[in-house]
């Protein structure tokens, strides 16, 4: 389990530091689908691997990562028009 653990926290952080990487290099946009999953997905990983080790402090933290990614996925589907109204 430990070793799992070590894996999944391995590869949400390398998501969420190559998403961060992309982003300042300006490979990705902040708005573009591979930036917002990568981060999503990254902090949904690590969110798993806080709660099984109960930190409490990084549940938050990365729960509410993969919120924002996840609200601004759902925006970015969501017509130019509908959000202005």
């Amino acid at each position: 389990m430990n070793l799992i653990l070590q894996l999944l926290s391995l590869v949400g952080a390398g998501l969420v530091l190559g998403a961060y990487v992309a982003l300042q290099r300006r490979w990705w946009p902040s708005t573009g689908s591979a930036y917002l999953w990568a981060n999503l997905i990254g902090a949904l990983l690590l969110t798993i691997v806080a709660s099984v080790d109960r930190r409490i402090g990084f549940v938050i933290l990365e729960a509410t990562w993969a919120l924002v990614s996840l609200a601004s996925l759902v925006r970015r589907k969501v017509p130019v028009e509908a959000q202005q109204n």
